[in-house]
């Protein structure tokens, strides 16, 4: 299970600004729900492989999500060399579906809040493994393909944390994430 964070900034008019919190999380949890056309947008939200929506604080609620989530259809392998961030992605597609788009995620490991209003003023929240930058790098049609990102790209903030996510997409916007991997450039691993 790979679980990333997308802290969104909708909340910011009760006079508070998350300092992790981006217009564009936002954007993309309003594009799932349209997607699945619930129109269902609401903190905590955990949205598994881009489908199915839980309140992610429930955790009963999370695990039947997660046995009820597809399996991966591909594979990614990351390797991180002195220059660039190579994903090679294998597999297929789902029936019927002839693209995938492959997003590069800067992930920052770990970061400690101050919150400053609402029902968790006062207190430090620690946040693990918030996405700071999601960028497509291409696009991936089956079989095996590699894609390349320049390891600079990982270090402009000083995050050692990336990951790759294949998911589908189409005018409706984010659907399933089939294929995912995760790796720290630190330790390689």
């Amino acid at each position: 299970v790979l679980t990333v964070l997308m802290p969104v900034d909708y909340w910011d008019y009760l006079g508070w600004k998350d300092t992790l919190a981006s217009p564009v999380h936002s954007q993309r949890q309003r594009a799932y729900a349209a997607r699945r056309g619930d129109r269902s947008v609401y903190t905590p939200q955990m949205v598994v492989n881009g489908d199915e929506h839980v309140v992610g604080s429930r955790e009963g609620e999370v695990l039947a999500a997660l046995a009820r989530a597809e399996p991966f259809s591909a594979s990614v392998d990351l390797k991180i060399s002195d220059m660039v961030v190579e994903a090679t992605v294998d597999g297929t597609l789902p029936e019927g579906r002839n693209m995938a788009t492959i997003y590069f995620l800067r992930i920052e490991e770990e970061a400690m809040v101050a919150i400053g209003r609402g029902e968790n003023a006062g207190r430090k929240i620690r946040y693990v493994n918030v996405v700071r930058n999601l960028q497509p790098i291409g696009m991936w049609s089956g079989g095996t393909e590699t894609f390349r990102m320049p390891k600079s790209k990982l270090m402009l903030k000083g995050d050692a944390r990336c990951a790759v996510l294949v998911q589908i997409e189409d005018q409706d916007g984010p659907g399933a994430i089939v294929g995912a991997a995760v790796m720290d450039w630190r330790g390689g691993s």
